[in-house]
């Protein structure tokens, strides 16, 4: 089977590398790919390629596709389901993994997944969309600080501010109408109640019909330690047999992603793929906790994956037959297999981001232990050196993804850190608190 990655980050390289270990691949490409994924796919046994393509340009990536003909199209980014590049696929009659643009909406518009949730009773805060700066200090009349401010189209992850008071929202609100914020000007910002609580990204396979769980992962947003700073597109991530009581799974399962694709195809836009439901776990004065969705993505999320990849049990679930039965609508039949330890993905970022950062730096210390079961660096934002096509270098904010499995999460940051402190380029920062709230 010859299978086609669309995208270039550490989400795309944990897919490659989960895809590389199904005995039905002959031929793997990864588009655009980035320069540890092309080192990597010299060495493994599979015929690994990577093709340069604008992931943002959709007639780009419908011609490789139609040039290439794979068996099966594997969409990792937001930005080529938002541009309906699963249709384009589909009415040329490519079997592609990710949802249609309509169903994308869950994630490309925060406004409309906030109404689609209310409509279809999915637990989540209290919110107002709002037009124009008039409307927001309007709005914020009904809300008490903090508040949550989230620019309402894709932002990479960066879109959102939690403010401490309403001069902070207006700011941050106006930020976002301008477009100086993100760069982009939004038409739309949702005000949103915030709330308190443990966050959990909850991943489920659905086929249009039903939804299936795949598993947990917590992931750390802000750039600092002890969750300080601004947001970034991801710091890192764990993910444990123990993140998520049996009893939480099947609650989720059925009371939010279920209900997600209920809606969806009672409005004629069958959710297809995988289906990311950030959760917040909010205290309850009886002791318990109450799960409330924060936000809905459409696709696996960056660097969650690189966990969840590792932990999952590639010796009893074949990535590949997850991604069939969502297209076949046979979801249900699916038995997935998480190792019950623990997996953790330490993000190596350039100085600087989530703001400017320089690109070009050689990265030290990489060589061939860095693709086995237990510790793994996938590549987010690398490339090979022009000068030397030997040399990987730095080529965006997020460089990195050293990601580890052992038989429990404080062995597996062990593995993480102690590879990660052999690896350098100039300016590099990290973490070094990822799983902080599980080990406290």
């Amino acid at each position: 089977m010859k299978v086609l990655v669309f995208g270039g980050g550490g989400r795309e390289h944990a897919l490659a590398w989960a895809i590389a270990k199904s005995p039905q691949v002959t031929e793997l490409v990864v588009a655009p790919g980035n320069g540890g994924i092309a080192r990597w796919g010299a060495a493994c046994g599979t015929t690994v390629r990577c093709i340069a393509v604008d992931g943002t340009n959709l007639e780009a990536m419908l011609a490789l596709a139609l040039a290439e003909r794979p068996d099966l199209t594997v969409i990792g980014p937001e930005v080529p389901l938002a541009l309906g590049l699963v249709d384009a696929l589909e009415r040329r009659g490519l079997r592609v993994f990710g949802p249609s643009q309509a169903a994308a909406m869950l994630e490309t518009s925060k406004a409309s997944a906030k109404q689609f949730m209310q409509a279809n009773n999915v637990p989540t805060a209290a919110y107002s969309v709002c037009g124009s700066l008039a409307e927001v200090a309007e709005a914020l009349n009904g809300f008490t600080a903090p508040v949550v401010v989230k620019a309402d189209g894709l932002a990479a992850g960066k879109g959102v501010v939690i403010c401490a008071s309403r001069l902070e929202a207006e700011h941050a609100a106006a930020e976002m109408f301008s477009g100086s914020l993100l760069g982009a000007a939004a038409d739309q910002v949702v005000l949103e109640e915030f709330l308190l609580g443990e966050e959990l990204s909850f991943f489920a396979v659905c086929d249009g019909r039903r939804a299936v769980p795949l598993a947990a992962a917590q992931d750390h947003k802000r750039v600092g330690e002890g969750d300080t700073g601004p947001n970034t597109g991801g710091m890192g991530a764990y993910s444990t047999g123990t993140l998520m009581s049996d009893e939480l799974c099947a609650w989720l399962t059925a009371n939010v992603a279920q209900r997600a694709v209920d809606g969806m195809a009672a409005a004629g836009t069958p959710f297809k793929g995988v289906l990311f439901c950030g959760i917040m776990l909010v205290p309850q004065p009886d002791g318990t906790t109450k799960p409330m969705v924060l936000e809905f993505n459409t696709r696996f999320g960056d660097p969650e994956t690189q966990a969840l990849m590792l932990r999952l049990d590639h010796s009893k679930t074949d990535i590949l037959e997850v991604f069939e039965a969502s297209i076949d609508g046979t979801a249900d039949a699916l038995r997935i297999a998480m190792k019950p330890g623990a997996s953790v993905c330490v993000i190596a970022a350039s100085a600087g981001y989530p703001g400017k950062y320089a690109s070009g730096k050689v990265i030290r210390g990489l060589d061939t232990r860095d693709d086995s079961e237990e510790v793994t660096v996938f590549h987010s934002g690398t490339a090979l050196s022009g000068e030397n096509a030997g040399e990987i270098v730095t080529a965006g904010g997020r460089v990195l993804g050293v990601t580890a499995y052992a038989a429990d999460l404080r062995a597996a940051l062990g593995l993480a850190y102690a590879r990660l402190a052999e690896i350098g380029f100039e300016g590099m920062q990290y973490r070094r608190d990822i799983g902080w709230r599980a080990l406290r």
